[in-house]
């Protein structure tokens, strides 16, 4: 599947059994992207990450940091800012009350872009809003 085929299949807020298949449609191509030394698709995987952050739950934050973390490629293509469809300060809230070593990662990350000045006012629906204007056909 490439990125046009899942965003006709799935469109930009997916739900239910439709979600599920973005997140293993995701994980399939953080495995080749990592495994495989970067026969991921990285615009399949941005795509996915938007459809995760349309969702807004936070059980996708480490899915998409994985996804974000896979490679270099990877990394310029997905938007820190994708990890926050729940919000910068309860994605936050979230990573620091786990305990794997990339929720750490991820968390540290996000601290320094904030300070950075690069969720100068973010929110998740202006952020949505961006990537619908940039998915439109």
């Amino acid at each position: 599947m490439d990125e046009d085929e899942s965003l006709r299949r799935y469109g930009l807020h997916p739900v239910g059994a439709s979600l599920d298949a973005v997140r293993r449609l995701l994980a399939v191509q953080v495995r080749l992207e990592q495994e495989a030394q970067g026969y991921g698709d990285t615009e399949l995987m941005k795509l996915c990450c938007v459809q995760l952050f349309n969702a807004g739950s936070l059980n996708d934050v480490l899915l998409i940091w994985q996804a974000k973390s896979a490679s270099l490629d990877a990394d310029c293509s997905i938007d820190v800012q994708l990890l926050c469809g729940s919000g910068l300060a309860r994605t936050k809230a979230y990573l620091s009350c786990l305990r794997p070593a990339d929720a750490d990662a991820a968390l540290q990350r996000l601290v320094q872009c904030e300070a950075a000045g690069d969720f100068e006012d973010f929110s998740a629906e202006t952020y949505s809003a961006l990537h619908a204007t940039y998915y439109a056909p």
